[in-house]
Order: C-alpha cells, then structure tokens, then sequence
C-alpha cells in the first residue's frame, strides 16, 4: 500500500508498505535514482519470510518533500519516525547502491535495527586510501565529476535525463546506462525486473531531479557519522564486475566497517548479485539477527 506520511518537520514521505501487519519490517533503502517502488523478486522474498516490506521516496524524490542540504545521517531520523508511525519496536534494513550508505547510517545510529544488509553500496568520499571514481563507468565519473563542483554544475547535467525518465522503460535504462552495465547487468533487464527498474526511475523523477541530485552531493560530503559507530551486525555483498560502484569501494568497505561479515563475488555485477543472491543474503541476515 503507498501513502503519503507527514513528517514531524512538515515535510511529507511516500512510503510504501506491504505484508503482514504484525509483521517485523524489512526497511529498504533505494538506490539512486529510485523511489518507493519495490523491486517484486525482493517484495516476494520478503513475504515469504514473514517480514514487512516497508520502503519510502528519500526527501526530493517521487512526491517526498525535498530537504535540501540533507547529508546521509538524516535518512535515521526519517527512519526513526517511519517505525513510529508502523508501531514497529525493531527492523532489518537493507540499502542497494545509493541505498547502501543509508543502510550503514541506520547500522551505526539507528536503535530499532537489529541487522543490516549493504548491496553494492558506495563508499565515502575522500577516503585517503580509496581512488573513488577509479573503476567507474563513464556515465558516473561525468555524473559524480558534477557533484564535485556543487549543485549549480550537477544540476543541469540531470535535468537532461529527466525528459527520457519519465517515460523509461527497460530498453531505455540500457541505453541510458550503456557505459556502466557490464553484460551481467544487461541481462538482467528483462522481463518483471527490468519493468521494476524502469518504473522507479519513472517515479523517481515525476516531480523534479531533487531527490536524485541531493543524493549525489551527499554522497560526496561528510556523511553526518563514523562507520566506526557501526555495532548492528552488517552484511556487505559487491559484485566484482561492477561498474556503477566498483569493487573497490566493497573491499574498501570490508576493511573498515567494524565487524561486516563481506562477499565480494566474482562475475557479478551491481544488478545481478542483488537478484541472484537475494534470498541468500536474506536468509544469512535473518540467520544472524
């Protein structure tokens, strides 16, 4: 069910939730660009667990209100008010790609987690023993390249793509992405998921780019925490034919997130693991947790 929570602040939230009522949520973090629509291999998976899907449109995109400036971190307090509103007591949290750094902030700050799960998530910027674009297709050196320089040079460089995202569909996300879709990506988008794909993109920038675009400059600031803070057990699952983030950035995340229990693949890539491995990712959380 998708409805429209109204934040502490004032702000709104899409918020997607599915299965039993009583159940503990698995909270989903999204990647980027993405929206409050789950991918329906996941939302499966998730049910046939007894788990809760629940997922929201981080601040800016679909109808969710932009909060501009936002750094990381504040996914927790948007979180924190998402289980209020559930009744939820505890969770699991799971973040794909650009969900991913959101997915380590809930692992270090926040109470309800019981364990996280990190596919294909990007590392921090600026860490002095990661070359962070290295490795990178070249659609995200340029996207990320802009994000550097700061929202005034970002901005119009996603403006561009949202004219074709709004009508995406599976075909479309490939050609978009061609330069950072190894084969074992590509394959993937096909069928139920490449449909899913494609209407989170279309989702994603229904209102504006906002959402897209304060991801990117937060990924390139300060986080707001440590991931020495982070005490949740942690999973971390990467593709070493990854091109959208490169495997570095899991080796690099293996090595300083205190406790990750880390798989680092050979042969997949940033959509294939996530849909090849899923239910072996789920059943080592749940296993753990």
């Amino acid at each position: 069910m998708t409805s429209s929570l109204q934040l502490s602040d004032g702000r709104l939230l899409d918020l997607y939730v599915s299965g039993p009522a009583d159940a503990t949520p698995f909270l989903l973090h999204h990647g980027t660009p993405g929206a409050d629509v789950p991918d329906r291999f996941m939302e499966r998976a998730v049910h046939e667990r007894g788990l809760r899907l629940v997922t929201t449109s981080r601040p800016g995109y679909g109808t969710s209100t932009r909060h501009a400036g936002r750094r990381v971190v504040d996914v927790v307090a948007d979180s924190r008010e998402v289980l209020a509103h559930l009744g939820a007591e505890r969770c699991v949290v799971a973040g794909w790609s650009g969900g991913g750094p959101h997915a380590l902030a809930c692992a270090a700050r926040l109470e309800q987690a019981l364990g996280v799960l990190v596919i294909a998530g990007i590392a921090p910027y600026g860490a002095g023993d990661l070359e962070w674009l290295a490795g990178m297709g070249e659609e995200n050196v340029v996207e990320f390249g802009h994000a550097l320089e700061g929202e005034d040079a970002l901005r119009p460089y996603l403006e561009a793509y949202r004219e074709d995202f709004l009508t995406v569909d599976a075909d479309g996300v490939i050609a978009s992405l061609a330069t950072v879709l190894p084969e074992v990506d590509r394959a993937q988008l096909t069928d139920e998921f490449g449909d899913d794909v494609a209407r989170g993109f279309r989702r994603a920038v229904q209102v504006g780019i906002e959402g897209w675009l304060d991801d990117d400059l937060a990924f390139c600031a300060p986080w707001g925490f440590d991931l020495d803070e982070v005490r949740r057990p942690t999973f971390l699952w990467q593709g070493e034919a990854d091109l959208m983030v490169p495997a570095a950035h899991g080796r690099w995340l293996a090595r300083h997130v205190p406790g990750v229990s880390a798989h680092l693949e050979a042969g997949e890539g940033h959509l294939s693991i996530g849909v090849g491995k899923f239910d072996q990712m789920l059943d080592e959380l749940l296993a753990t947790v």
